[in-house]
């Protein structure tokens, strides 16, 4: 067999560092970009960062910034094909930076039991014990594991034992929040009403219906309920109106989730009959090329070649920042065009729009479109909405024309806040009453978009009254 030697040609677009930079800005958000941003000023002494904006032209002295960013950048199905993953180092660096990484000192629910305990007066076994139930009592105030697995924890040399851990956690129970140290839903809710007062009406009723048909309760029979508790139906109402004032999750406001605050990328304004659309530079560092360090000039080779280099790097960084820029706003205004009658009238009149869609108008690609708009928010008369949240999938109408699934959900949404809480609409019959509206969507999407809102099931949304 010869060996034949041949060459092929094929065109490849060079992935630069340069290049790789003006990507992975166009999918920083706002506080990401601000961190990068002051990263790189910190690496690059020809650039630097002015306080007014006005300074910008003062201190300019090169028009000529490069402008041989393509103007449509190479598109990825993944994007970790081109970047694996931030540097460690640089993550090391985020994390100490970034505000949003700056948590705090919050109460945790562990330490805000632990001083009651240190208040308790407990003896010196007895405290051990607390602190082992203590540490295993999760966020919403539950006791998840059982007591003979902390007694076996503690070892025969300790001589605790299960009964031992019980009388502590009796104790426990009474610190606050009330229902705190329960070991299920039933226990936490008698350990509320055990705290009411005796002559609390419709007390009695309550405790008997939690003790024993709280199963019946969970699964809205209230024709079954009222026959077991041998109460009519507007007593059985009183009573479970005093249960609702329960909380089946005593400690969830001990520890608190995490909040993230956004700060809008664009600001959508109404001018007469139009939009205004501008881009937030408020927080954004402002970046130019230090006039002092571009002027030096160098006879050696590796000192020119140095200064050669950090100036190009930081031309390009402008320039790569603005086409950011451009392409958000680019971007956001072909948003607002296509969906305007949200703007005006509210999630109804969204419009179906997908990523090809805007890709095509503005000549780019759907990977750009995809990266411009993540984590990218946009601040409206309506309320401050991802840029994300105004693509959604399209839905045929009985008329030939399509229906944006946001809008289909404020439908379904709507339907459910005005249907009767005695016989509430099944998702079957809401399929029916789009229908009606000319809508066609199948029982299982309502359903699909019914758990995505977070609306439980109709038997679940039947009330006594």
């Amino acid at each position: 067999m010869k060996s034949v030697l041949q060459l092929n040609l094929t065109p490849q677009i060079a992935m630069t560092p340069q290049l790789q930079q003006a990507i992975r800005l166009l999918q920083l958000s706002n506080v990401e970009l601000e961190m990068e941003i002051q990263q790189i000023v910190d690496l690059n002494f020809m650039l630097e960062i002015v306080e007014d904006a006005n300074e910008i032209e003062t201190k300019k002295t090169d028009e000529n910034i490069e402008t041989d960013i393509p103007n449509e950048l190479p598109f990825d199905n993944e994007w970790a094909d081109i970047y694996d993953d931030i540097p460690s180092s640089k993550k090391e660096i985020m994390a100490q930076d970034s505000l949003l990484n700056q948590k705090s000192c919050v109460l945790t629910l562990q330490n805000y039991l632990q001083e009651q305990v240190d208040l308790a007066h407990f003896n010196n076994r007895d405290y051990a014990s607390a602190i082992a139930i203590i540490d295993n009592i999760d966020n919403d105030g539950y006791l998840r594991a059982d007591l003979d697995e902390i007694a076996e924890a503690f070892g025969e040399e300790a001589h605790i034992s299960a009964h031992t851990l019980e009388l502590v956690l009796c104790r426990i129970q009474q610190f606050d929040p009330i229902g705190v140290g329960a070991r299920d839903v039933q226990e936490c809710l008698l350990l509320q009403l055990a705290e009411y007062d005796n002559d609390t009406p419709w007390l009695k009723e309550a405790t008997v219906l939690v003790h024993k048909h709280l199963s019946v309760l969970g699964m809205h029979d209230y024709a079954q309920l009222s026959q077991k508790m041998r109460l009519s139906r507007i007593k059985l109402q009183e009573v479970i109106k005093l249960i609702q004032t329960l909380t089946p999750r005593p400690c969830a406001q001990i520890s608190p989730a995490d909040t993230t605050y956004v700060i809008p990328d664009v600001y959508i304004t109404p001018v007469k009959e139009t939009w205004k659309i501008e881009l937030n530079y408020d927080h954004l560092p402002k970046v130019i090329v230090n006039s002092q360090y571009a002027k030096i000039r160098s006879k050696k080779f590796t000192e020119k070649n140095c200064l050669r280099t950090q100036l190009h790097e930081a031309r390009w960084f402008i320039k790569s920042l603005k086409s950011r820029h451009e392409t958000l706003l680019k971007v956001s205004t072909c948003i607002v065009e296509r969906q305007s009658d949200f703007l005006k009238y509210g999630d109804e009149a969204m419009k179906p729009m997908v990523l090809h869609e805007i890709a095509d108008e503005l000549n780019l690609h759907e990977s750009t479109i995809s990266r411009i708009t993540t984590q990218k928010y946009m601040h409206t008369p309506r309320g401050v909405f991802e840029l994300k949240y105004f693509f959604s999938s399209h839905l045929g109408t009985q008329s030939g024309g399509e229906c944006s699934s946001i809008a289909i959900r404020a439908i379904i949404r709507k339907l459910i806040e005005s249907e009767n809480t005695l016989k509430p609409y099944s998702d079957n019959k809401i399929s029916q009453q789009l229908f009606e509206q000319g809508f066609k969507v199948a029982r299982r999407t309502v359903a699909k978009y019914r758990e995505a809102m977070f609306i439980p099931p109709s038997n679940k949304r039947k009330c006594l009254l």
